[in-house]
């Protein structure tokens, strides 16, 4: 049965996103082997999956609020550090606080 509808999660990655996880399936989950077949070292690999679930938790959070998703999202494909990102998450939080307080 062919997938009809691709989750949400999923139509937010990148290509090569997409063809990692392939790879990794390929290799039954063997980062070891990954980091062979892309001529880098684990922890590389290691860190890539990481941002890669970052990803898929992100594209997972419907609920939360349009622009924090965004700031997120460019803090995880390294548009954003993850440092700034936060200031602008902590002063948008608080600019909507305080909207709400006195409106």
């Amino acid at each position: 049965m062919a997938i009809e509808v691709i989750p949400g999660w999923m139509a937010q990655l990148e290509e090569e996103d997409v063809a990692f996880i392939k790879r990794f399936v390929l290799a039954s989950g063997s980062l070891k082997q990954i980091a062979g077949e892309y001529s880098v070292t684990y922890p590389t690999v290691r860190l890539r999956l990481d941002r890669l679930i970052q990803k898929i938790e992100l594209g997972e959070r419907e609920d939360e609020d349009p622009y924090v998703a965004l700031i997120k999202r460019l803090a995880v494909n390294d548009k954003l550090d993850f440092d700034t990102a936060k200031i602008l998450i902590h002063e948008y939080k608080k600019r909507r606080a305080d909207g709400a307080a006195n409106g």
